[in-house]
Formats: structure tokens, C-alpha cells, sequence
């Protein structure tokens, strides 16, 4: 429980959203309920360097998470990657937000598990933990000792047991975060689409709505 949120404090919620769906959904609340910031940000790529290019447009994936979030306390989109174009290097996005939110603010960038098993073949992966906190989520099928030994290694002297200790400093420290881990992915849900299976109850129903409309994922 959060009886007083930090005004100005966000997390960060990177990914290609190809396209949003309740685990994505689900993720953000409970990152929202257990770090006690101000704000999520979800921040849909442009191009991703370390994963398959999106199957819809980036301004699809926009108006999907739009429709998708509508409503929800504690949840905004941040567009700035899509706007910036090229492809989307998480540090140069934490750099663009820190300028806007201060040097004081409390940030943090969460990214699954499985994520930070390559952390560092992120560009000037480094200099993050100098920009942001890092908050890692738990993923089926991968846990934080599946990490190489030498990331394993530089996070110990970073790491804090509470979520809500990022709040007390800017940035520099590194946790963990187990949420609610439901058995959907955008892969499961573009391959359903693309051999006629029914969707519902996966993602939202408007985002279904507008999947629909704009024959997304559908091959002719």
C-alpha cells in the first residue's frame, strides 16, 4: 500500500506493445502499486534494437495502448521514442526524460528478467544505473541468476530488498519485482489473429476493436 506517492517520481515501461495486452496491462498497475510512484510511463518503441521489428505500425501501437490505458490512474504514454524516430536505444530515452523530470526526481527503468540477462549488450548499458534505478521482473522460464555472472556480480553492490528505497534517491539501485504472470504474449495473440482464433479476454476490448478495423496481424 501506498499512503503517500512522490510527486514527480515515474517508472519506465519500455516495448513494442505489437500489440498491448493484459500482461502488459496487469504488469503496469502492480509496478505502479508496488514502487508507490507518482507515474508509469509506457513507452512504446520505435524500432527495437534486440527484438523483431513490429508487425504494425508505431503510430498503430500508439492509438492500441491509448485505447488501452484510458481510464487507468497511474498510467501514461510517452511517445518520445515514436517522435524521435531511428532506433530505440533505452539510454538516450532515459537521458531525453531526465532533463524533463530534474535531476532530483526518483526513476526507475523496468524491464523483465529475461531483459537482463543481456542488459549489457544494451548500448552505454553502464551509464543507466548513473540515470535511472533498475527494477527487474520476474518472467517464466527466467530468474535473475540466469544472468552472467559479471552482471550478477556489478549488481550487488546496487542492489536493495524494498521496491520503495528507489524512491528515496534519484537513481543508482537495483531490485527485483514478482507480479502477476499472465500466460499471454503479443506473439500468441498476432499468430491466433493470423489463423482466424478468437482473441477475447486477451488484451482490451477496444484495442480488439481496433485490431479488427485496421486487419492487423491477418495475413491475406
Amino acid at each position: 500500500m501506498c499512503p503517500d506517492r512522490m510527486s514527480g517520481s515515474l517508472a519506465v515501461y519500455g516495448g513494442t506493445f505489437d500489440p498491448v495486452h493484459y500482461g502488459h496491462l496487469r504488469s503496469a498497475i502492480e509496478i505502479w502499486q508496488a514502487l508507490c510512484v507518482d507515474t508509469v510511463c509506457l513507452v512504446p518503441s520505435y524500432l527495437p534494437p534486440h527484438r523483431q521489428q513490429p508487425d504494425s505500425t508505431p503510430e498503430q501501437r500508439l492509438e492500441m495502448l491509448r485505447l488501452a490505458i484510458d481510464g487507468h490512474v497511474g498510467l501514461r504514454i510517452d511517445d518520445r521514442e515514436i517522435k524521435r524516430k531511428g532506433p530505440s536505444f533505452m539510454v538516450e530515452t532515459l537521458e531525453s526524460i531526465r532533463q524533463d523530470v530534474g535531476a532530483d526526481a526518483s526513476l526507475s527503468l523496468v524491464l523483465g528478467s529475461d531483459a537482463f540477462a543481456i542488459f549489457s549488450e544494451w548500448r552505454r548499458w553502464e551509464d543507466i544505473i548513473e540515470i535511472a534505478h533498475l527494477v527487474v521482473l520476474e518472467r517464466p522460464g527466467y530468474t535473475l541468476a540466469d544472468a552472467p555472472q559479471p552482471l550478477l556480480d556489478w549488481s550487488l553492490s546496487r542492489w536493495v530488498e524494498s521496491p520503495q528505497e528507489l524512491l528515496k534517491t534519484a537513481a543508482g539501485k537495483m531490485t527485483s519485482l514478482r507480479v502477476t504472470q499472465l500466460e499471454i504474449s503479443a506473439t500468441m495473440i498476432r499468430d491466433q489473429i493470423n489463423v482466424g482464433l478468437a482473441i477475447d479476454y486477451l488484451l482490451p476490448e477496444k484495442v480488439q476493436d481496433y485490431i479488427s478495423q485496421q486487419k492487423l496481424y491477418s495475413t491475406p
